[in-house]
């Protein structure tokens, strides 16, 4: 009996050691891992469909679903964050260079100014302004500079992505009977935890982060249109507004109408007034019930806390990983509650 436990420990001992030596060997490329599982998750829908294209042939399905990943993700998140990085940097650079004394400055200076006629209040907040929007825009940089000064691990990591998500949609159902099979839990269990995770990941990444994209897009899109300057930068930042309960894009739009009034744009800026309530205020509530449909729905506050904290821990992939790691602690925390209950009937039989 000791000679077994003997053995059992050390095999425990050997096994951990491997544990930790096989995350050292893939820790570079743990984010794309992740994020492959979780396109494969929000698209599987594309793959079977793809299969149904392809007769069945689950390489070409594979293939396919994982070009259109490409073409509809990644490609527009390059280009947009090549964007936003440019934008960022000629206003950080105008803001330090000219002493703050950039269009920006002027333009809040011109806002404040006009307020200060409807308000019986002093408002003289410029220079906070000023500073906020540096040392916005340094951390903006700071990350976004590292990600485009590593082109090469870029490069390497998008590609490990892309074959990581080719092999996930053409052999998944496999490597989930392989991960259930290992699992010390009932099958039962097992399946409950995929299914949650699937759910709480369509619910998070379609129901809210998609929907908080598509009206920071049309802030950008209308601010183009209606010349508020650096509308790629702007509308990045309407995006996380988006998933603010209560306030959503009106923390970016509002301001910017401000700025149009009071710099004697009064035409323009009814117009973004208008395409603001229509185009950007009613994809919430038409765009947003369709997406979700009945998956799990997580409260917009908690989504926002761990969208920034998972940006500030992660960087800018935070993004995705923040709310994702909350989905698991979710779905963790429902099976163990199951399973607890479980053990008590058992232990307690009527």
């Amino acid at each position: 009996m000791n000679h077994q436990k003997s053995e059992l420990y050390f095999l425990l001992v050997l096994l951990a050691g491997i544990f930790v030596l096989a995350f050292l060997i893939f820790k570079p490329f743990i984010y794309a891992l992740v994020l492959a599982m979780v396109f494969a998750t929000v698209f599987a829908p594309v793959h079977r469909r793809a299969l149904v294209w392809c007769g069945g042939k689950n390489s070409l399905a594979a293939l396919i679903s994982t070009i259109i990943v490409l073409v509809v993700v990644i490609v527009p998140v390059t280009f947009v964050g090549a964007q936003i990085f440019t934008e960022a940097s000629q206003l950080y650079t105008s803001l330090v260079n000219n002493g703050g004394a950039s269009g920006l400055t002027r333009s809040i200076s011109n806002t404040i100014e006009g307020l200060t006629g409807f308000s019986p209040v002093p408002i003289e907040f410029t220079s906070d302004i000023n500073q906020y929007t540096q040392q916005g825009l340094s951390w903006l940089l700071e990350h976004l500079g590292l990600l485009f000064a590593n082109i090469a691990r870029a490069v390497i990591s998008i590609f490990v992505f892309l074959v990581a998500l080719y092999y996930i949609f053409k052999d998944g159902s496999k490597l989930k009977k392989a991960v259930v099979s290992l699992s010390p839990l009932q099958d039962i269990h097992d399946e409950t935890i995929f299914s949650k995770l699937s759910l709480a990941v369509n619910s998070i990444i379609k129901g809210s982060l998609f929907v908080a994209l598509v009206q920071g897009v049309l802030t950008a899109v209308g601010f183009t249109i209606f010349g508020i300057p650096n509308p790629t930068l702007w509308g990045s930042v309407a995006t996380i507004g988006a998933l603010i309960p209560g306030i959503g894009t009106t923390v970016v739009l509002l301001p910017a109408v401000l700025y149009l009034f009071f710099n004697a744009q009064t035409v323009l800026a009814v117009g973004l007034l208008i395409w603001g309530m229509v185009a950007v205020g009613l994809v919430d509530n038409f765009l947003g019930p369709k997406l979700v449909g009945k998956g799990t729905h997580m409260h917009s506050f908690l989504i926002l806390l761990s969208i920034l904290g998972g940006i500030g821990f992660f960087g800018p992939i935070g993004f995705v990983l923040g709310p994702l790691s909350l989905s698991l602690l979710f779905a963790f925390l429902e099976i163990y509650v199951t399973i607890d209950k479980e053990h008590q009937n058992s232990a307690h039989p009527m």
